[in-house]
């Protein structure tokens, strides 16, 4: 019921994006019709890929984006390569644009390190037939608020050598931000006016940026074709999709 939904509202031209949250929720109407326990071989992988086919071309046709969740899973009995798996077979695989891994990398903590505020998360290009695949960036998720645009903006900036790096403390300019990112970070967030600065300074370095002498760890943030790097402050246009369908799947723990 919920992909007809979708298919729906696809087809009618007025939606542009869609979000179904998730593939592993999905469940087909003969596994609801059941009774619990039942063995149901195959039918959420069938469902996919019948639904794909169908709704492929009328995303193409309507301009709409379709953006599907994912859980992982593991396989039972493997001991060699890698056991994870994402639910709902492979026809997703195949006829996404672009597949993104998502997983957390650690927890962060308040200032007086008494709570958790939030996420480290890692996300991995699994697959792109929009621009390179592979490549990964690493950001912060805060609780409530999103993804940090505070901590894009200290990491571009330090990269650009507008925010410097002693030992542990960070300083623009002859003003000290705070010994450690997260001091630093609470700086930003409670002087917008010296954030905003240091933003648009590592905007105006970055088209004088030397990406021959960046390590490969910078070199991997520069986005195909543009030169500039992929932070919140870049004003840049995504290239376009050289495919009709399109899909996203994102994998997420």
């Amino acid at each position: 019921m919920a992909l007809e939904i979708a298919d729906r509202m696809c087809r009618s031209g007025a939606i542009d994006l869609i979000c179904i949250d998730s593939v592993s929720a999905l469940t087909p109407r003969a596994e609801i019709e059941g009774e619990i326990g039942m063995q149901q071989m195959g039918l959420q992988a069938r469902l996919m890929s019948q639904a794909l086919r169908k709704m492929s071309g009328n995303a193409s046709k309507a301009g709409c984006t379709l953006i599907f969740l994912n859980q992982i899973r593991h396989k039972i009995g493997v001991y060699y390569g890698n056991p994870e798996v994402t639910s709902g077979g492979i026809a997703l695989k195949f006829f996404a644009s672009v597949r993104l891994e998502i997983r957390p990398t650690g927890k962060i903590k308040s200032v007086k390190g008494d709570e958790d505020i939030g996420l480290k998360v890692r996300v991995r290009v699994q697959k792109s037939k929009v621009s390179r695949p592979y490549k990964q960036a690493e950001f912060e998720i805060i609780f409530g608020e999103g993804v940090s645009k505070l901590g894009r903006v200290l990491d571009c900036a330090e990269i650009m050598d507008v925010v410097l790096k002693k030992a542990s403390w960070y300083s623009y300019g002859d003003r000290r931000l705070g010994q450690g990112r997260d001091r630093a970070l609470q700086y930003l967030k409670e002087n917008p006016l010296v954030s905003e600065e240091i933003e648009k300074a590592s905007y105006m370095h970055s088209s004088s940026f030397n990406l021959n002498s960046a390590s490969p760890r910078v070199r991997s943030m520069v986005i195909d074709g543009t030169g500039q790097l992929g932070t919140s402050y870049t004003k840049w246009s995504p290239p376009q999709p050289q495919d009709d369908n399109l899909f996203e799947e994102v994998q997420r723990d």
